[in-house]
C-alpha cells in the first residue's frame, strides 16, 4: 500500500500507524543515530587513544562501527540507546504528525476532485509544510534527545548534566527557561522540512516508478527499495542542516544558526557538513526501510 493510496484510512488511524512505525524504527536504529551525533559533534583536532593506549592525535570517533565500538567500550552498550525516551517522544509527535498530515495536505494542494498521479512538486510542498509544522511542535523532544546523546562527549571528569529524559526537560526549564526547549528551531525546521520532503516525496515517486517496471508489485520488496531511495535522498540533501542542528543543540557556545554555520565552515571546511555521512545514511536508510515497511503493514491492518 502506498502513502498516496486513494483508499485512505482516517486521520486518527493514520496517526497511530505513523507514530507506531516511527517509534519502532527509532528504537531499532538509535545506536546508529548516537554514533552519528558523536561524529557530528567531534570538532577538528579532537583526539583519543586506542585500545593499547596509543593513537594520540587521531580522532576519538572514526567511522560508524568504530564509533559504536568506542561508545560501547567506554560507556557501556546501554549508552548506545541514550536519548531513546525523548527519541520515542519525538517520533510519536513528529513522526505521527508529519506522515499522517502528508496525505490531507497533499489533497488540499491538488484539490479533492483531482484524479491521477499527484505532481512531484505538490508532493514536495506538502512534505515541506508537514515537516515544518510537526518539528515545531516536537522540537523540545529533539533537543533533549541530542543533549542526552551528547553526554558522553563531555571531557573526562566532567559530571553529567542530566540523569534522564524527564530530568533534562526540568533542568532546561529551570536553568535556561521555556524558550530554551526550542533552541535550534531554525535549523531544525530547515532540516526536518527538507528531509521530510526528501523522504516522503521520494518514497512516493520511487515507489510509483518501481511499480511501472514489469514484474514489480506493491509488496515488501518494493517498499524496501523505495525506503532505501528515500533514505539516500534525505541524507544527501539534509546532512548540512543536520550537522548545524546537532552542534547547536549539543554545544550551547554558538550564538545562533549563522554563527554555527560560519564557525564550522571556516574552522573545518565544507566537508565538515557531511561529517557522519555514512553512519547517517546507515541510520536513515535503515530507519526508512523499517519505518515504511512497518507503516505499510500497519495501514494494511486498518484497511482490512
Amino acid at each position: 500500500m502506498s502513502i498516496s493510496d486513494p483508499n485512505r484510512i482516517s486521520f486518527a488511524q493514520s496517526f497511530l500507524c505513523s507514530a507506531f512505525a516511527a517509534c519502532f524504527a527509532e528504537f531499532c536504529t538509535i545506536p546508529l543515530d548516537t554514533a552519528k551525533v558523536r561524529l557530528q559533534l567531534q570538532k577538528k583536532g579532537s583526539v583519543g587513544v586506542d585500545e593499547d593506549g596509543g593513537g594520540m592525535g587521531l580522532p576519538k570517533y572514526r567511522g560508524l562501527l568504530g564509533t559504536v565500538k568506542t561508545i560501547a567500550r567506554e560507556e557501556g552498550v546501554y549508552a548506545l540507546w541514550k536519548g531513546i525516551v525523548p527519541g520515542l517522544h519525538r517520533q510519536c509527535l513528529y513522526g505521527g504528525l508529519r506522515i499522517a498530515l502528508y496525505d490531507p495536505v497533499k489533497t488540499f494542494l491538488v484539490g479533492a476532485a483531482f484524479v491521477g498521479e499527484v505532481p512531484l512538486y505538490h508532493m514536495i510542498l506538502a512534505a515541506l509544510l508537514t515537516g515544518a509544522l510537526a518539528i515545531t511542535i516536537a522540537n523540545p523532544t529533539d533537543l533533549v534527545k541530542v543533549r542526552l546523546q551528547a553526554e558522553g562527549h563531555l571531557p573526562s571528569g566532567v559530571p553529567k548534566r542530566y540523569s534522564g529524559a524527564m530530568d533534562a526537560y526540568s533542568t532546561i526549564l529551570k536553568h535556561e527557561g521555556l524558550g530554551a526547549l526550542w533552541t535550534g528551531l531554525g535549523p531544525n525546521i530547515a532540516r526536518n522540512a527538507i528531509i521530510n520532503a526528501a523522504e516522503l516525496a521520494s518514497y512516493d515517486q520511487v515507489k510509483q516508478t518501481i511499480l511501472k517496471i514489469p514484474g514489480f508489485m506493491d509488496n515488501a520488496l518494493t517498499h524496501l527499495l523505495a525506503g532505501l531511495g528515500a533514505g539516500l535522498f534525505a541524507v544527501f540533501i539534509g546532512s548540512p542542516v543536520d550537522v548545524v542542528k546537532s552542534r547547536m543543540m549539543g554545544d550551547p557556545s554558538y550564538k545562533n544558526t549563522f554563527d554555527c554555520f560560519l564557525k564550522t565552515l571556516f574552522n573545518e571546511g565544507f566537508l565538515a557538513f557531511y561529517k557522519g555521512f555514512l553512519p547517517n545514511f546507515g541510520r536513515v536508510g535503515a530507519w526508512n526501510v523499517i519505518m515504511f515497511l512497518t507503516l505499510e503493514q500497519a495501514k494494511g491492518v486498518f484497511r482490512g
